[in-house]
């Protein structure tokens, strides 16, 4: 198999990436995907950054062996933890997810940015680092529990646990609310019925699609014609995990289609 036709390996803690690989597919319909979700070691963002690394290092070690011609890890955690090191040792890109704090920033304008993530995701250097240059008004707002109740597809307890969660603030001196989890794009719909209208909500799922066709664009890889297929993988159950990923990927391809600005 030639390099431009081999697949583009996404990886995730659980199925919160496929929010992700919603996208990537809608940009790049081209494109072969393989998607790996962790679901045996789910969640990552509570866990220490050692076994993170040891689970985002065994994932990369199977998307390897399928011949993978990129990956993106389509979680803020472990590309916080892991993506310096695999890009250290391998040379195929590594695509890798932030928190929009930086798109959040430029829409703000006097009120607060609220970023939504995992305890982990907030505690590390790369987050602290986008604090340092864009977090003027930026409020951390650990959700740890929250991830979990998305893999359930509990959306009734995550409305709930996010009324919570909000009801700390003034919500009409928010300008933005940033998910920093993938996980969290599954209630962008829950979001919007507990949000002003004038709040922005934002993720990294675009901008990560967009770098990974400018990569492949460079290096040669970028396929251009055909209609590529996806291949869902699980570390855990299949018959439970993967009814649920198919599901989530129709709900992420549907708002795709929502989002008029994606081209």
């Amino acid at each position: 198999m030639s390099g431009a036709e081999r697949p583009i390996g996404v990886f995730d803690s659980g199925v919160g990436g496929i929010s992700v690989l919603g996208t990537l597919r809608h940009l790049l319909p081209s494109e072969d995907f393989l998607y790996y979700g962790d679901t045996a070691h789910a969640p990552y963002g509570t866990k220490p950054r050692e076994e993170v690394l040891r689970c985002a290092d065994a994932v990369m070690a199977h998307l390897l062996e399928q011949n993978v011609k990129a990956v993106v890890i389509a979680c803020n955690t472990a590309t916080s933890v892991a993506a310096a090191e695999l890009r250290a040792r391998l040379t195929l890109p590594i695509i890798g997810m932030e928190p929009a704090l930086k798109p959040a920033h430029e829409l703000r304008h006097g009120g607060q940015i609220l970023v939504l993530a995992t305890p982990m995701t907030l505690t590390l250097p790369k987050f602290r680092a986008l604090m340092a240059r864009y977090g003027e008004g930026a409020v951390p707002v650990p959700c740890a529990g929250l991830m979990e109740l998305v893999e359930r597809e509990d959306w009734q307890g995550a409305a709930a646990y996010l009324a919570a969660r909000l009801a700390d603030f003034d919500l009409t001196r928010v300008d933005a609310v940033v998910l920093g989890c993938t996980h969290y794009v599954f209630l962008r719909p829950v979001l919007r019925e507990l949000l002003p209208d004038t709040v922005s909500v934002l993720d990294g799922n675009l901008g990560t699609a967009r770098q990974l066709r400018r990569v492949l664009a460079e290096r040669g890889l970028l396929r251009t014609a055909g209609t590529g297929r996806t291949v869902l993988e699980t570390s855990g159950d299949a018959a439970e995990a993967l009814p649920v990923m198919t599901r989530l990927l129709a709900a992420a391809e549907r708002m795709c289609e929502e989002e008029t600005v994606i081209k």
